[in-house]
């Protein structure tokens, strides 16, 4: 029994001085692009730019508009619409969020 136990705790301990080691972390931070992924970073950001630019942001205007009149009008349910002005909010501040997200994940180390 003594056996078994200390067969299954050998590897917990050693997955966690994995984690302790931050050597092995910071092996994995890295900012520069792997080599041959130029076309599809840029893929990336043309549909981040697409997303995020001018026609996105008409689109949820329209949206935000459309749904605040059908909720003063009584033909949509206020959480139906609060739900579409939060994921406005959400979508268009996400560069934001997790650029706050980083900042405290950083505070840390």
């Amino acid at each position: 029994m003594l056996r078994l136990m200390k067969s299954r705790i050998a590897p917990l301990l050693a997955a966690l001085a994995g984690m302790i080691n931050a050597s092995v972390a910071y092996a994995q931070d890295s900012l520069n692009d792997p080599a041959g992924s130029g076309v599809l970073v840029s893929a990336v950001r043309w549909l981040q730019g697409t997303l995020l630019g001018t026609v996105a942001t008409v689109v949820a205007i329209i949206a935000v508009a459309a749904v605040g009149f059908m909720m003063l009008t009584g033909r949509i349910n206020w959480r139906y619409g609060a739900t579409v002005i939060v994921g406005c909010f959400i979508l268009f501040g996400a560069a934001s969020i997790v650029a706050g997200i980083q900042s405290t994940a950083t505070l840390g180390n």
